[in-house]
C-alpha cells in the first residue's frame, strides 16, 4: 500500500488524519485504539489481524460491556482506577461511558473520589499523564511543555495546580496532577472540549506532607514546599512560558492555597486569559443557585442580607460575585459590600483585625459591633452574627460540620420568610447542615443548595429536590465559550453571565420543592447554554479575538462527541 493509499481518519469537520502506526503500536494509542470495534477490513489494513479477538462489537456494545465491569468494582476508588486504566487504553470508549452515565460517573472521576485517588497517587502510579514541572529544574519548563506535542493553535486549555489546597485534603505534592486530569475529563464529558486540546500540569514545588515525604513510593520531589520569592519566580516563569507557547489557551488555576489563589489570579487576570475554578467557578455556581432562589422569593439580589461563614478563597469569591450583581442592580460598591457579614477563623471580620487583602472589603465597622456579644478574645461567633445581622441568605464554606445549628436556623427564620441556606462544604461529613434538618427547622420554607449531593427530602406530600452547587455546572461551559471565541480574558461579567445562564435553566420550574439548579444529567445542555452566554458577553465587552457570526451553531460544532471517527481505507 503506498503512502497516498494509507488509511486515514476522517473527522466530522472533514479533517483527514493519516494513521501512521500499525499493529500493537496502534493498540497502544488511546485516541486511535478502538479494540474490538475495528472491523475485519480495518484490522487487515492496519496490521491487527490476529491481535484482537475475532468478534466485532459496536461502540454501544462496548459501552454496555465496560459498564457492567465498572459496576462490579468493589469500591469507589477501585472504580476510579478502573476508569483511569480504561482511558489509558481507549479514550473514546472512556468518554462515551462517562457521558452516558454522567450523574453516576462524575463523583468517581471528580470530587469526592478523586481526592482519595490523589492521596494514593504514588501507590497506584502506573502511567504518566500530563506535564510535571519541578521547581528544582526551572530551565526545563519550556522543553517539558513542548514535549507534550501540541502546537500553539492546538491548545484550548491548560489546567495547572501546585497541589497545596487539594479539595479538602490539603497538600498532596505531585499527586495533584490527578486533579488536573480529572478536571479535564469533566471539561470533555460535560462540554465536549476535545481531550487532545488540553494540557494538564502540576507544579512540583515540594510538599510539607510528611506522610508523602516518608513514603518510599512517593514519586515527587522530596523536599519541603518552596515559598516566597523563589516560588513566585517559578510560577511567573511557567505563566510566561504558557503565554508564549499557547497564546489562545485559557490558563485554569486549580487548588492553590488560599494564601496564593487570590494573589495569583489578581496578578495575571488582566495579562492573559486566566480562570480560577475555586474562586470564580464556585462563585458562579453558587450565584446561579442564589439568583434562582431570589427569583422564587420575589425579591432582588440587592435586597439580600448575606452571612458568609468561612471567608476563605471560595467564600469571598462568592461574596464578590453576589456584590457585583448587586452593583448591576444599582448599588454602589460600598453599599453592596455593606450587605455582607463574613466570618473567618477568628469570627466576624471587623476593621482593625488582621485579615488577608481579599477579605478587607467585607470588614464591618468596629462601632457597628460594639454592643454585640463576644467572647473573651473579642470573637463574635456565627450565632451572634445571625441574631444581630438578621440575614436572608446564609452561606457555609467553613468545613465545620453542623455549624448551622437548629438555634441559628430558627433565629434566621424569624426574619426571613423563605431563608436561603447553602451548606457548601465538601465532602458530605463536613457539611454545615443536612437538608432534612434545614427543612424541618424552617417548616419546609428553606431554599437550599449544598456542596455535596443529597437525596431528595420527603415531607408529607411534598418532595424537595436538593440543588448541588457543583462547579461542573459552570466551568466546562465557560471554558468552551472561551475557546469558541478565543477570549483574551475571563471578565467578572463573563462569570456572572455563566451564572445567569445556569439559573435560567431552573428558574422556570416553580414547583414546590423544585431544585434551584439543573441536574448534572443535563450537563451537555447546561454547558452549551453557559458557553453561548459567555461568547455573547465576551463579544459585548470586546474580549473575543474571534468574532462569532452564529454563536449557537459555533458552540454546537465545537462540542466533540465521543464517537469513533470513520476509518477510510
Amino acid at each position: 500500500m503506498s503512502e497516498t493509499q494509507a488509511p486515514y481518519l476522517e473527522l466530522d469537520n472533514g479533517e483527514q488524519i493519516p494513521i501512521t502506526v500499525r499493529g500493537y503500536q496502534l493498540l497502544n494509542r488511546p485516541m486511535l485504539n478502538r479494540g474490538t470495534a475495528f472491523t475485519h477490513e480495518e484490522r487487515r489494513a492496519l496490521g491487527l489481524v490476529g491481535l484482537l479477538p475475532p468478534g466485532h462489537q459496536t461502540l454501544d456494545e462496548q459501552v454496555r460491556r465496560v459498564y457492567r465491569q465498572f459496576q462490579q468494582q468493589p469500591s469507589d476508588l477501585a472504580k476510579n482506577v478502573f476508569l483511569t486504566h480504561m482511558r489509558d487504553r481507549n479514550e473514546v470508549l472512556y468518554y462515551r461511558l462517562i457521558s452516558d452515565h454522567i450523574e453516576e460517573m462524575l463523583p468517581i472521576v471528580y470530587t469526592p473520589t478523586i481526592g482519595q485517588a490523589i492521596e494514593e497517587y504514588s501507590q497506584w502510579y502506573s502511567r504518566p499523564r500530563g506535564v510535571y514541572l519541578s521547581i528544582e529544574r526551572p530551565d526545563d519548563v519550556e522543553e517539558s511543555l513542548r514535549n507534550y506535542g501540541l502546537d500553539a493553535d492546538e491548545v484550548d486549555l491548560v489546567v495547572v495546580t501546585d497541589s497545596e489546597g487539594i479539595l479538602g485534603i490539603g497538600d498532596q505534592g505531585v499527586g495533584g496532577i490527578a486533579i488536573t486530569t480529572g478536571k479535564l475529563a469533566v471539561y470533555t464529558a460535560a462540554a465536549g472540549i476535545h481531550p487532545r486540546r488540553c494540557v494538564p500540569v502540576v507544579l512540583d514545588v515540594g510538599t510539607d506532607n510528611l506522610r508523602l515525604l516518608q513514603s518510599e513510593n512517593y514519586v515527587g520531589a522530596r523536599r519541603a514546599r518552596v515559598r516566597g520569592e523563589r516560588y513566585d519566580e517559578f510560577v511567573d516563569h511557567f505563566v510566561q512560558t504558557v503565554r508564549k507557547l499557547f497564546p489562545n489557551a485559557m490558563l485554569h488555576f486549580e487548588d492553590f492555597s488560599a494564601s496564593n489563589a487570590h494573589r495569583i489570579l489578581q496578578r495575571y487576570r488582566d495579562e492573559l486569559c486566566t480562570f480560577n475554578d475555586d474562586i470564580q467557578g464556585t462563585a458562579s455556581v453558587v450565584l446561579a443557585a442564589a439568583l434562582a432562589a431570589v427569583q422564587r422569593t420575589g425579591t432582588r439580589m440587592r435586597d439580600q442580607r448575606i452571612v458568609v461563614h468561612g471567608a476563605g478563597t471560595a467564600g469571598v469569591g462568592i461574596a464578590d460575585a453576589m456584590r457585583d450583581v448587586m452593583m448591576q442592580e444599582g448599588l454602589t460598591r460600598e453599599e453592596a459590600n455593606a450587605r455582607f457579614w463574613c466570618l473567618g477563623s477568628r469570627g466576624l471580620i471587623v476593621r482593625g483585625m488582621r485579615v488577608r487583602d481579599f477579605q478587607e472589603p467585607y470588614a464591618r465597622p468596629a462601632d457597628e459591633v460594639e454592643g454585640w456579644d463576644a467572647d473573651g478574645d473579642g470573637r463574635i461567633d456565627l450565632a451572634d452574627v445571625v441574631r444581630e445581622a438578621q440575614p436572608t441568605v446564609l452561606i457555609g464554606t467553613s468545613a465545620q460540620p453542623g455549624a448551622f445549628t437548629e438555634e441559628i436556623v430558627r433565629q434566621m427564620r424569624k426574619h426571613a420568610p423563605r431563608p436561603i441556606i447553602m451548606a457548601l462544604s465538601n465532602p458530605t461529613p463536613l457539611a454545615e447542615a443536612v437538608p432534612a434538618d434545614l427543612l424541618e427547622w424552617t417548616d419546609g420554607r428553606a431554599l437550599i443548595a449544598t456542596g455535596s449531593p443529597f437525596a431528595p427530602v420527603i415531607r408529607g406530600a411534598d418532595r424537595y429536590e436538593i440543588a448541588q452547587a457543583n462547579n461542573a455546572l459552570v466551568f466546562p461551559g465557560l471554558g468552551l465559550g472561551v475557546a469558541v471565541c478565543q477570549a483574551s480574558r475571563v471578565s467578572d461579567a463573563m462569570v456572572i453571565a455563566a451564572a445567569r445562564a445556569v439559573a435560567s435553566l431552573s428558574e422556570q420550574d416553580q414547583r414546590r420543592g423544585a431544585s434551584l439548579l439543573p441536574s448534572v444529567n443535563q450537563l451537555r445542555v447546561v454547558s452549551a447554554t453557559v458557553a453561548l452566554a459567555v461568547v455573547e458577553q465576551a463579544q459585548r465587552e470586546g474580549l473575543a479575538q474571534h468574532i462569532v457570526e452564529d454563536p449557537l451553531q459555533d458552540v454546537l460544532d465545537a462540542m466533540w462527541k465521543p464517537e469513533y471517527a470513520k476509518v477510510v481505507l
